[in-house]
């Protein structure tokens, strides 16, 4: 049971005892200034220290007397053999008077407790949170946090207060003497927000500091304490600072204050102008007890403002020092990799050798970390899941557009096996086991470029394809040994992200331009608006939508090619009409309506489940759980209602022909002199987008947040990619690279991550990553038995699924790019900011202009990476190289560099 302090006050003739309940004792009361205590109507006496006793009771009795009245007797009171008659009867009546008090007492008490409103009672929460001292070398808003303080002086030097309320009133009114201040507030706001409830006078919100005690290990800094409150009505922050003419006791921990600093702040304001971001700035300079010192000698209010601005200006330079530093910005993986480079007698492929030296020793662990450890058995089985189809999809749908742009000789049969190979031999031989290698569209593109050449010029196409990837190989081995991706340490973050966003935009225009393909062929023809065109003296006879005409399918059959038309055998959204060769045209609106639902639906359903561990649904391993499954899942489900739920609706699957023979050598001997060396032109650049993917994709995945403990092999996974993709070219495969964002999820499906509070916004960070072989062995090996499954069962698969992966992907690659973030922050109030180390460390201003340089360079290679003009798109590796030398070299020029070091540096 609580314990509740009260005073007793004693008289030495009746012996009667009062009990004085604090709670209902006014300041002045407590606070030292009067030492008359009041008894009701008795005849006020000043009593001395000598006369008061300090009981502790319980709540229950409320501080009044004991009911017991034998309690009330002291040790010299109790009757003994020699007390005279007399003595005795005069005891005896002075404990009846006792007895009688003391029924009144508690008869008084019980009325007012029946009497009083529920509100006399209130319940208290308090909660201690440690909180950083403020960074005044990083955080630019500290130093402009005490320059707006000293040219709005509001200083109060000797204040003649020495209770809590008294000195809390003195220094809002002070603030109330501002007209700008006292048009938005009042005394009574005021009140309400610094403190608890007006019967109880605790302080709400504070910061005071803490110290190292050599009797308690403990204890708390009580010569100043910090106050805080928001108030809703206000616009802009104010600092009042008190100097306390002697010291006061301001309650618990608060014992001898002589500075206070009150904080007023509005409810909704940016989260580094906060009550608690500015009481940081206050607290960490008063922390110093030699500054408080001088702060005490201080005369005037120039004086005073004169040492807080020198004490600013010293924490700038002590918190910038090395040894000294808070928060710190860490190399990236390129610079630790120059690091660890030193010198040697002849560098030729000593990069190489560096990386074997650093991984095989891991060799081993990189299969065993696939099977023991805590969820290590969960998270492989559903990060193999979410690789197999991760890849095995866009592999159907870039089959699907090789097949297009090559006529054939490229399909989805190829790509699965290129697929295949290339990420099992990686899986196995890699350096860095967690990247993914993959065809990408920028691929595809090439393979279109070269495939335009040859008819242009009428050159085989197996054989300058396969001259292209050898050229290709030849350049990538030479960046090898020559240590060029030393290069990359120009690449800095900034670099990643923007090409990383270029590639999302690509898996989303991707999706879009097949909606809009099929939309205009299905939904918004010529037959679905009732106007048809014909040979027939009716060429423009109008057919109302709801005829009931109806046509026959047709399944044509050549060869082992199997195609299925896009007819809907219902009558009610179908329109015929003869046209001039004698065809027939369709409106399947149904088709598009369902290929929007099912694309949509799979990026929903993703998405959720994605998400589910931020919902309270389940308990936390199921939400984990359906997180980790949330692409298959996603797919699966999807790919039912299509093809089961919706069989009605016939949509086109994708083409497919059997093969007789796979491995069909190029004949690299019917190519002129002239086509190898042009060969060696597109060699060359398509070396330079191997060169930056693979790195970008490097760096990504070896990001310092990630917290990866096996080390990098930039240039041994540049070596292994550049021999699987000559053995590819032979062969006339789809070239493989490390792929974005398939390479940084595939990391994060492998993590334990945990979620950070910082307030109010929730972070995810990266706790352990299991670095492991076993997930691209076995997803590979499970695409390699897909090609079983052509066509059936994977062409249930709709196309719509296919393109709501990439959007998916898409979406999901957004989590955790700055760039991104920094966007939205044009549309974001300022009050909902996170509290990132950037926006802490930098201007706004400074993080718009950096952000809208950032997306200049996106849109001109958007320009040029989604150009119509296909030799255009040759030039985009090009500039992806020179994102580096524009970093260095014109980007500075806008910015200091200890900006620039926040912005686009990796935070520790």
């Amino acid at each position: 049971m609580p314990l509740q302090r009260v005073k007793m006050k004693m008289r030495p003739k009746k012996r009667v005892r009062f009990a004085i309940d604090l709670d209902d004792m006014s300041d002045a009361e407590t606070s030292g200034d009067d030492p008359t205590w009041h008894s009701g109507n008795h005849e006020e006496e000043a009593v001395g220290p000598e006369d008061v006793q300090l009981l502790e009771v319980p709540n229950g009795s409320h501080g009044g007397p004991s009911g017991n009245s034998s309690s009330l007797l002291t040790s010299s009171e109790s009757s003994s053999p020699s007390t005279p008659p007399g003595l005795l009867k005069g005891i005896l009546k002075n404990r009846l008077e006792t007895v009688e008090s003391n029924d009144l007492y508690r008869q008084e008490r019980r009325r007012r407790h029946s009497s009083a409103d529920e509100d006399d009672f209130a319940l208290l929460h308090g909660r201690f949170e440690k909180v950083p001292l403020k960074d005044f070398h990083a955080e630019i808003r500290a130093f402009k946090d005490v320059e707006d303080f000293l040219s709005r002086t509001l200083l109060m030097l000797d204040l003649q207060k020495t209770g809590l309320t008294q000195i809390i009133e003195a220094m809002v009114q002070k603030l109330l003497e501002k007209k700008e201040v006292s048009a938005q507030t009042s005394l009574e706001e005021a009140r309400h927000a610094i403190f608890t409830q007006d019967s109880v006078h605790t302080l709400s919100k504070t910061i005071q500091g803490t110290m190292t005690s050599e009797v308690s290990g403990f204890d708390f800094d009580q010569n100043w304490i910090c106050v805080m409150c928001d108030i809703p009505t206000v616009t802009k922050r104010h600092v009042v600072i008190a100097r306390l003419h002697s010291p006061a006791n301001l309650g618990s921990n608060s014992h001898e204050v002589q500075f206070v600093i009150l904080v007023m702040a509005p409810v909704r304001e940016k989260s580094t102008k906060s009550s608690l971001e500015t009481a940081r700035t206050f607290a960490t300079l008063f922390l110093d007890i030699d500054f408080r010192h001088q702060l005490l000698l201080a005369e005037s209010e120039y004086e005073f403002k004169q040492l807080l601005h020198t004490r600013t200006k010293l924490l700038i330079e002590e918190q910038g020092l090395p040894e000294n530093r808070k928060s710190h910005l860490v190399l990236s993986a390129f610079e630790q990799e120059e690091q660890e480079g030193g010198k040697a007698r002849c560098p030729l492929g000593q990069g190489l050798i560096r990386d074997l030296k650093r991984r095989l020793p891991h060799y081993v662990s990189d299969f065993r970390d696939g099977f023991v450890g805590n969820k290590t058995i969960h998270k492989v089985t559903s990060t193999t899941f979410f690789l197999y189809f991760a890849c095995v999809l866009p592999n159907i749908a870039f089959g699907m557009l090789n097949d297009n742009n090559t006529a054939g000789v490229i399909d989805v049969q190829k790509v699965l096996f290129s697929q295949c190979v290339g990420g099992l031999l990686f899986a196995v031989f890699g350096g860095q086991p967690l990247i993914v290698l993959l065809t990408t569209a920028p691929l595809a593109l090439y393979t279109k470029i070269i495939y335009s050449i040859c008819e242009d010029f009428d050159l085989n196409f197996n054989a300058m394809f396969a001259c292209t990837g050898l050229w290709n190989a030849f350049f990538l081995l030479i960046f090898v040994f020559f240590n060029t991706s030393k290069l990359m340490k120009y690449s800095s973050r900034s670099t990643e992200e923007v090409f990383s966003l270029f590639i999302t935009f690509a898996f989303s225009a991707d999706a879009i331009k097949d909606t809009i393909k099929d939309f205009n062929k299905n939904y918004n023809t010529d037959v679905c608006h009732g106007v048809t065109h014909s040979n027939s003296t009716n060429q423009n006879a109008s057919f109302p939508t709801n005829s009931s005409l109806t046509t026959v399918s047709a399944m044509t059959t050549a060869s082992t090619v199997t195609t299925v038309s896009m007819v809907n055998v219902t009558n009610s959204s179908m329109l015929a009409a003869p046209s001039g060769g004698g065809g027939i045209e369709e409106c399947l609106r149904e088709n598009s309506i369902l290929f929007l639902l099912l694309m949509l639906g799979t990026v929903w359903l993703g998405i959720t489940l994605f998400n589910f561990t931020k919902t309270p649904f389940l308990n936390a391993g199921k939400r984990e759980m359906l997180a980790d499954y949330a692409l298959p899942v996603a797919v699966l489900v999807m790919s039912f209602f299509g093809s089961y739920v919706f069989r009605e609706v016939h949509m086109k699957p994708f083409k497919y022909k059997a093969r007789e023979q796979m491995f069909e050598l190029a004949p690299l001997h019917l190519l002129p002199v002239g086509a190898v060396f042009a060969a060696a032109g597109l060699g060359f650049s398509l070396s330079l987008l191997f060169f930056m993917d693979q790195n970008i994709s490097s760096a990504l995945v070896n990001a310092p947040s990630n917290k990866l403990k096996k080390g990098a092999a930039y240039h041994w996974d540049l070596f292994v990619v550049a021999v699987i993709n000559a053995f590819l070219s032979i062969f006339t495969m789809p070239w493989v690279h490390a792929a974005l964002p398939h390479s940084p999820l595939h990391v994060r499906a492998l993590a334990d991550l945990e979620d950070r509070v910082d307030q109010g916004h929730v972070h995810q960070i990266v706790v352990h990553v299991r670095e492991t072989r076993v997930t691209g062995i076995i997803s590979h090996v499970m695409i390699g038995l897909s090609m079983l499954m052509l066509p059936y069962p994977l062409a249930y698969i709709p196309r719509p699924v296919l393109d709501g992966l990439f959007i998916y992907v898409a979406i999901t690659a957004l989590y955790g790019n700055q760039l991104f973030d920094r966007i939205l922050l044009f549309f974001t109030e300022q009050s909902a900011y996170p509290p990132n180390h950037y926006i802490r460390r930098v201007p706004q201003r400074k993080i718009h202009l950096f952000t809208t340089l950032q997306l200049i360079q996106l849109v001109v290679l958007c320009v040029f990476g989604f150009s119509p003009i296909p030799y255009m798109k040759m030039v985009f590796p090009v500039l992806i190289m020179l994102l580096m030398p524009i970093r260095h070299k014109i980007i500075p020029n806008f910015f200091e560099p200890k900006y620039l070091k926040a912005l686009d540096g990796h935070a520790h």
